[in-house]
């Protein structure tokens, strides 16, 4: 089969967002496998906001310490590929193909047997074989949602991170943030290290307590760890980190905002805790992996005349994080916001934040069919707004084009720039069509 043929035929295993919480059918799968995620040392990373580009980070250590590391992420923003990395390369069309080739006859076993493997099930499946058979020294593995009944929940991680917790999915999860941080505390395993972000005091509470029930050791940021000290930079921010073990001055990363400067305290944090031992890691082997990290559609400058910055923001915990960002790197005088948003999203949520700060905005539609209908989104717009700032534009590609287009027409010393936002899947429909090459 060549990789599209692969690619529809997983996605003919169901949408991402559409599952039965269980992991029997994973767990099924992965016994007549032979177990591949137990092949290598695991760092499981769960949270709402800031995961992928935690295991970014987390893998940039990894690598710099010339170990093969395996990361599987989601979801992607332009092709499944991404979701399975070696070394910090998507497998190639071939190699997805291939992986693909070899565990469907035990899919198909599975299926036979009354476990139908569901979507995001098959790509889990994929990655740990995919990292089994390289074979990789270590795998940062991202949960997809939630934590307990997460079908990367099979692998049992010598390090789990928890990145801050806020409400999203709570159709899934639970009403409320101690309802959440319950199911992301569920990768905790026993006699592990747990590494906690920030947390409000009502998750924090949970994960302390699951942590405390399974014996595991636990860092926290802003005691065990955290940031010292950070300034803005040219492309990013200098960072003074303090590990578990040591304190790495004059850390460079070409990431924006203070939410990014946690997530590399987390990973920092992550990695001291899986090599063991007392010694801190080495200062420029820390300053030199972060400082070529990236995390592409997160707070990423795409554009230079006028500035165009996409976001992948999509509930309301990650776009305050991502505005204060926003405020505090650039120094636009005036915003054209691009927005299109899921319907299932706290919509109301997200534009109560971007009313202060957008000076116009443009509501649109991405390509999944979650997507609310730019009608309905500038309906919810236009009362906060105001009928004359909210303009509605059909397609991403053209709402993109009005949007520089205006940013333009304000003059290039007017200090106007374009912020595109809203999800995942809008930071990677716009990446692709300004044609952003993959860092």
């Amino acid at each position: 089969m060549d990789y599209r043929a692969v690619e529809r035929a997983i996605l003919d295993r169901g949408v991402e967002w559409e599952f039965e919480p269980t992991l029997d059918r994973i767990a099924a799968l992965l016994d007549v496998l032979g177990s591949p995620q137990r092949a290598y040392p695991v760092i499981h990373i769960a949270g709402t906001n800031g995961k992928t580009s935690t295991a970014r980070l987390t893998e940039a250590l990894l690598k710099e310490r010339n170990l093969r590391v395996g990361r599987f992420t989601s979801p992607h923003l332009v092709s499944m590929r991404e979701r399975i990395t070696v070394d910090g390369e998507p497998l190639s069309e071939e190699r997805f193909a291939e992986v693909y080739e070899e565990i469907i006859p035990y899919v198909e076993l599975t299926d036979a047997g009354g476990r139908r493997i569901q979507f995001f099930e098959l790509l889990t499946a994929m990655a740990f074989a995919a990292f089994s058979d390289t074979p990789v020294d270590v795998a940062v593995i991202e949960t997809g949602m939630g934590g307990s009944w997460d079908a990367t929940n099979v692998a049992d991680g010598a390090v789990s991170v928890i990145t801050p917790i806020s409400l999203d999915h709570t159709d899934r999860l639970g009403p409320d943030v101690a309802s959440i941080a319950g199911e992301k505390a569920g990768i905790i395993k026993p006699g592990t290290t747990a590494v906690f972000a920030q947390q409000e005091l009502a998750a924090a509470e949970v994960l302390m307590r699951r942590a405390a029930e399974v014996g595991a050791v636990v860092a926290r940021e802003g005691l065990e760890f955290g940031v010292l000290s950070r300034e803005v930079a040219i492309g990013g921010q200098l960072l003074t980190l303090r590990g578990l073990k040591g304190v790495y001055d004059e850390v460079y990363l070409p990431l924006y905002g203070a939410h990014q400067a946690s997530n590399a305290a987390c990973a920092l944090a992550a990695v001291e805790a899986l090599t063991g031992g007392d010694d801190p890691l080495d200062a420029d082997l820390v300053r030199q992996a972060f400082a070529q990290a990236s995390s592409p559609g997160r707070m990423e400058v795409v554009r230079r005349t006028p500035t165009v910055v996409v976001d992948a923001a999509h509930n309301p915990g990650g776009m305050q994080a991502t505005l204060e960002g926003l405020h505090e790197a650039f120094d636009f005088a005036k915003v054209i916001g691009v927005l299109a948003v899921m319907r299932d999203k706290d919509v109301d949520g997200l534009l109560e934040l971007l009313e202060p700060i957008l000076d116009e905005i443009i509501v649109t539609r991405n390509s999944s069919p979650r997507c609310m209908p730019p009608e309905e989104l500038a309906a919810l717009a236009g009362p906060l707004f105001g009928e004359d700032r909210v303009h509605v534009v059909d397609r991403l590609d053209d709402a993109i084009d009005k949007g520089i287009a205006m940013a333009d027409a304000a003059g290039e010393f007017s200090g106007t720039g374009v912020f595109i936002t809203g999800s995942v899947v809008t930071a990677g429909d716009a990446r692709h069509l300004l044609k952003v090459e993959r860092p």
